[in-house]
């Protein structure tokens, strides 16, 4: 009986454990496969950006100097363009016309990323995207302010590359992998935590376990999530605006980070459930000793 106990025990306990390593996998994957690759939600995500201070720099920065080397290249350098440019395009940023432009330009190469990645066809170059129209917007806004040499600004249908082609195929699978994974790690999660819970030989301790799991990976999932930032802003070359693309990883982990501190609630919600409602069942009193009754025929010795 032992040995069948301590079987039992130790299925459960693999089976626990698995699942307890798949729960945060399986968020990782869904994060990724249902938020990052749902274009509207992605939009919704980043468009308060637009409103962001360092975001609106980076852009004012970038954008700026692609005008101010342009319009320098046409009149050859015979006006000092940079100051109205970069005035210009900080006023430009704080409009309805940018927010506008951010959220187009976003859609735009997302659409054209996430149609890459869903394509089955054979991939024969990089990944590009035409972003004449957020050009158009720009060049409207700063003829607007009369900036000089603004009707000069070119709006090409240009391709833009934003994803190279020998990176294209191995992205290709990554996605389906990752989609895969969004789909079944929950369900093998689940499954596993529920065998596991039948099978164990005390159920209740099995389920603590379980609970105390689920809460550990929550934990060390938010982990993951401050560490990636840590290294993500670290790998960045110097050309980046730091502070923008700290923005940027803070809007698009807000999810994960919220779904994790909810698996820390919830596993530690479970232990504490099951083992404040098991106590009662614990201290149940063992049955006393049998009393003793007497038969009528049986002969009672009297002392005189």
């Amino acid at each position: 009986m032992g040995s069948r106990s301590g079987t039992r025990d130790g299925i459960a306990a693999a089976c626990v454990a698995l699942a307890c390593l798949l729960v945060p996998l399986g968020v990782l994957a869904g994060w990724a496969a249902y938020g990052l690759a749902d274009t509207e939600r992605y939009v919704r995500t980043v468009a308060p950006l637009a409103e962001d201070p360092a975001v609106q720099a980076a852009v004012a920065d970038a954008v700026g100097d692609e005008v101010v080397r342009e319009l320098e290249a046409r009149t050859e350098g015979n006006t000092p363009v940079a100051p109205f440019v970069r005035d210009a395009l900080e006023s430009f940023t704080r409009t309805d016309a940018f927010r506008t432009a951010w959220e187009a330009g976003n859609r735009t190469v997302h659409d054209t990323v996430l149609h890459a990645l869903r394509d089955d066809t054979p991939s024969t170059g990089p990944v590009t995207v035409d972003l004449a129209p957020v050009t158009a917007q720009v060049k409207q806004r700063l003829e607007a302010d009369h900036m000089p040499y603004a009707h000069r600004i070119p709006v090409e249908h240009t391709a833009l590359p934003v994803v190279p082609a020998e990176e294209v195929t191995g992205l290709r699978r990554g996605y389906r992998l990752l989609d895969a994974a969004a789909f079944w790690l929950p369900l093998a999660a689940v499954a596993l935590a529920v065998t596991g819970v039948t099978v164990a030989a005390s159920r209740r301790r099995t389920l603590t376990a379980a609970g105390l799991g689920i809460a550990l990976g929550g934990a060390l999932l938010a982990l993951a999530v401050v560490l990636g930032r840590r290294l993500t802003l670290a790998d960045l070359p110097d050309t980046v605006h730091r502070p923008a693309a700290a923005a940027v990883y803070d809007a698009l982990t807000a999810t994960l980070h919220t779904a994790s501190w909810l698996l820390l609630a919830v596993g530690t919600t479970v232990a504490l459930a099951v083992r404040l409602t098991g106590r009662p069942f614990l201290r149940r009193r063992r049955p006393g000793p049998a009393p003793i009754t007497y038969s009528a025929t049986t002969p009672v010795r009297t002392r005189t």
